[in-house]
């Protein structure tokens, strides 16, 4: 190690990066490629506009949810068909935008994409390349502000999700069935609620602006849940990003005829 002293501030200053000797840069590497893999396939799906639905079992993949373009087949637009059909536009363009600003705007995604993508500071005790830091205080970090805002929007994508999740289950006949594709389809309906639910601005609202828990026991009550589910905020945001893409993924199977969806019931 070597060191100069500051006579200015009588401080050393390490010539070092980082003192420390554990693999700091795994966690923002991991996190790069975990996140830039996961935009990639939502990118290419999300413009792909096939392969999004299976009419037989009412399967609709949370990509193309609510699909509101009037290149969606009709038994898919659940709330109508009303933008214009080209390829720039995704069917779910609708929701996609703020489904997308809502995890930017997450505080456990900021951690993640402000360490893996701009080494901001890459790791704790490790120095980021930067001259200079201004935090969120210029455009457009600035608009990281917004996010209880879109966390009011994510909770009403995440009732239209529990429709399509509901609605999978009368198949094209009008019968009731049960298959794999309802499993999946209700399990990442689930966990996107708990991620959802999870946020600290959901937490926020609950619990935020009250002197005494003991005059709302309600709030208090909801607001200890949801700090149970805050504290697993980062393995949901993780989770639910895998089960977006495998729900979507056996979806796009079921429909291009890759293999057949297995069913239980009907």
């Amino acid at each position: 190690m070597s060191s100069t002293t500051d006579a200015s501030t009588g401080r050393a200053q390490i010539a070092e990066r980082t003192l420390r000797t554990d693999r700091w840069w795994l966690p923002p590497l991991a996190n790069f490629v975990g996140l830039a893999l996961w935009v990639v396939y939502a990118t290419v799906r999300a413009f792909m506009q096939e392969w999004y639905f299976v009419p037989q079992y009412n399967y609709l993949t949370p990509f193309y949810s609510p699909c509101v373009s009037n290149g969606c087949v009709e038994q898919a637009a659940h709330f109508g068909r009303f933008l214009p059909d080209v390829w720039w536009l995704p069917y779910a363009a609708l929701t996609l935008p703020f489904l997308l600003l809502f995890r930017l705007t997450c505080y456990y995604y900021r951690k993640a994409y402000y360490r893996a993508f701009w080494l901001s500071p890459p790791a704790c005790a490790v120095a980021e390349p930067h001259a200079r830091y201004t935090g969120e205080t210029r455009f457009p970090l600035l608009g990281q502000n917004l996010h209880r805002y879109f966390f009011y929007l994510a909770a009403i994508i995440s009732v239209i999700n529990t429709y399509d999740a509901i609605k999978a289950f009368i198949k094209e006949d009008g019968s009731f069935g049960l298959g794999l594709g309802n499993i999946i389809l209700l399990i990442n309906v689930v966990l996107l609620w708990a991620y959802t639910v999870s946020c600290h601005s959901c937490r926020s609202i609950i619990g935020g602006r009250l002197n005494h828990f003991s005059k709302h026991p309600v709030r208090y009550k909801l607001w200890v849940q949801v700090s149970r589910l805050n504290g697993k905020h980062m393995q949901l945001a993780w989770t639910t990003l895998a089960s977006l893409a495998i729900t979507d993924f056996y979806i796009m199977a079921v429909s291009a005829g890759w293999f057949s969806d297995l069913r239980i019931v009907g």
